[in-house]
């Protein structure tokens, strides 16, 4: 493959360049080579949507499993950061979840220069990457190659879970991405015909083999993007076991797809970066870009976790020989406790009075997650995941060393900000007075964790900092911005060098309120266009409510 020279080159198989080789290889004379540094997503446990446990929480074949740099306002503690890796990215490790945040995130963008990236301007491209099986409306997309799924709610718990809310006081929708957000309701799932489908699934699987336009590299690393001048003319690379370093040149661009991680790493490995911090890897910089690694933002989660007094969990659904019986089933026909991702509910809600849309996300699971699922309860029970949705809070990606195969720096700064600590502490509450509620009668055991011993203030402060964990939505390391000082300008172009862009979470400027993949999938879309040079979609005229 030395010396190979395609129209574009996109580094990264995740979600957004599955995205980009989809829709720029439809055209049969340009050129795509995709190339990610993992395999293809063959697995069983990728397909089979309750494998999400088992990928979610150790390194393995699609987990790079990251861990942070020790957090100062967390105990010092390094916490498990999973990212995903081959075919789809973290869109084949993910919880399944379809959110696209608020309208009001993408309003804001527009609000600070971003033109066209307002929520009526996204909106179309959302619809465009969607196939509900709803279907088609003025908020979703019936043609996509994303299948989107409304969750059935098959077990009580989740009506519960509603109720509860409702109960408690706060409103119920039917659905997080239509005309409201605000409250109680039944989460839709990238669930088809009892699969996950990943990015890969909808956009490169169907393509891969029958585009001659377009070559894909499997493992293969990318280590450095050649720039010549002041213009990106390709990368170079590692391939196989045997680490065979190669070229491949780019005639028209290179798109950096690896996430919100690895994206800022690469550029700075490629002296593309904050200078001095390049330069103390011995790395000669090739443009000094202090943004590139800075503004890094994540959802910090912490766990409300009950003993169910009912067999009704994926624990008893899967315990013992039940496992064999539910991979059989899965096997046979898709069906059953496999083809179940057990988070069908959930909410976003306000911690505060005063807000102009939630601040909270609440992920309902029927079973018992602790530590990624890494403490086995060996129980039924239940888990209310919560998340502030706009942390202030910001941190930083930094390389570790010049050894491209060494994982960068990770620094969230989790809880550095008291705005963040306030919203956390009220998630907890919140969550207990909806566990509280009469419509958990049935089901509600003991709190396993916090626990009846944490109640102040003080003590739930002390919990958070020692068990809050990432909800895996890390952005804004590469980010786009109307003024000079963003790395990026609004078309995803890195400023100061020609024929490089970015396209993947680290571009959003903010934090989204709510699941990170289905804007990162839509933020593609709009890019696919921009990089073609055709004109943006129409933009949607729609009344929203909070």
């Amino acid at each position: 493959m030395r010396g190979k020279e395609f129209d574009f080159v996109i580094i990264g198989a995740g979600s957004a360049g599955c995205v980009l080789a989809n829709r720029l290889s439809a055209d049969p004379d340009i050129s795509v080579c995709l190339i990610e540094a993992g395999k293809k997503d063959t697995s069983l446990m990728v397909r089979m949507p309750a494998g999400v446990g088992n990928l979610i929480k150790d390194v393995n074949a699609y987990n790079w499993g990251f861990h942070t740099a020790p957090q100062a306002h967390m105990g010092g503690r390094e916490l498990w950061w999973p990212r995903g890796r081959g075919w789809g990215g973290s869109s084949s490790i993910n919880g399944m979840v379809y959110i696209r945040g608020h309208a009001r995130d993408y309003d804001q963008w527009r609000q600070t220069g971003l033109t066209g990236w307002g929520y009526s301007d996204v909106l179309p491209y959302f619809r465009r990457s969607e196939s509900y099986g709803g279907g088609e409306n003025a908020f979703h997309g019936g043609e996509g190659p994303l299948c989107v799924s409304e969750s059935p709610l098959d077990s009580p718990l989740y009506s519960a879970f509603i109720e509860g809310g409702r109960a408690a006081g706060h409103p119920v929708t039917t659905d997080f991405n239509g005309a409201q957000q605000a409250g109680m309701g039944p989460y839709q799932r990238t669930i088809y015909c009892g699969e996950r489908w990943s990015a890969s699934f909808g956009y490169l699987r169907p393509i891969a083999d029958t585009r001659e336009n377009l070559t894909v590299i499997s493992t293969g690393m990318v280590t450095r993007v050649l720039v010549e001048g002041a213009r990106a003319v390709g990368v170079e690379l590692v391939e196989g076991k045997g680490r065979q370093t190669g070229e491949i040149r780019a005639a028209r661009e290179v798109l950096v797809c690896a996430g919100a991680v690895q994206s800022p790493q690469l550029l700075m490995l490629s002296g593309i970066g904050p200078a001095e911090h390049v330069r103390s890897h011995g790395i000669a910089p090739v443009l000094d870009v202090p943004g590139i690694g800075a503004n890094l933002q994540d959802h910090l989660d912490v766990v409300v976790v009950n003993r169910m007094t009912q067999k009704l969990s994926a624990y008893s659904r899967q315990k013992g020989l039940k496992k064999l019986a539910v991979g059989v089933q899965y096997l046979i026909n898709k069906t059953g406790a496999g083809a179940d991702n057990f988070l069908q509910a959930g909410a976003f809600l306000n911690s505060r009075e005063g807000l102009d849309r939630p601040d909270l996300q609440l992920h309902f699971i029927n079973a018992a997650m602790i530590d990624h699922g890494r403490v086995d309860l060996k129980d039924d029970g239940f888990t209310l995941h919560a998340c502030q949705l706009r942390p202030e809070s910001r941190g930083t990606i930094t390389l570790r060393s010049p050894d491209p195969f060494a994982p960068p720096v990770i620094d969230p700064n989790y809880l550095a900000a008291e705005e963040d600590r306030r919203a956390m502490r009220e998630s907890v509450k919140i969550c207990r007075e909806i566990v509280a509620q009469t419509p958990f009668d049935a089901f509600r055991g003991e709190e396993v964790v916090p626990g009846a011993a944490c109640r102040s203030d003080a003590e739930i402060d002390t919990y958070i900092r020692e068990t809050g964990e990432t909800i895996y939505h890390p952005v804004g390391t590469v980010a786009m911005g109307a003024n000079d000082s963003a790395p990026l300008d609004g078309e995803l172009r890195l400023r100061g060098i020609e024929g490089l862009r970015v396209v993947d979470a680290s571009v959003m400027p903010t934090l989204i309120g709510g699941n990170t993949n289905a804007p990162t999938i839509m933020i593609a879309e709009k890019a696919a266009d921009m990089v073609l040079g055709k004109p943006a979609m129409a933009p949607a005229e729609l009344e929203l409510s909070a």
